[in-house]
């Protein structure tokens, strides 16, 4: 799913007031994080991962097999927070604009 502009700029102002839920360490992704992750973004739909200092992989790279593997978008990188999103698909929260 591609983002407009309108609709990044609306999941980043969201995004902004929201704390990171999720810390990628020097264990960098882990098969029960993943798990995590998608139980998270099933309930919330925009979550927030802060990626630790001793961690040595580049966040953007992190945040693409993340949201590969979650099957999720990824909003925006910004030093080592990443931000995504993933539509509930039975009972959506959040309505992007057009």
């Amino acid at each position: 799913m591609e983002f407009t502009s309108k609709q990044r700029s609306y999941l980043k102002g969201l995004a902004s007031t929201e704390d990171a839920i999720f810390q990628i360490g020097k264990s960098s992704v882990t098969p029960a994080m993943i798990q995590a992750i998608s139980d998270a973004l099933e309930k919330r739909e925009l979550i927030k991962i802060s990626v630790l200092k001793n961690c040595k992989d580049d966040p953007r790279e992190l945040a693409e097999i993340v949201a590969e593997r979650t099957r999720s978008n990824v909003v925006i990188v910004i030093g080592k927070k990443i931000v995504l999103y993933r539509p509930n698909r039975k009972y959506p929260k959040i309505v992007l604009p057009k």
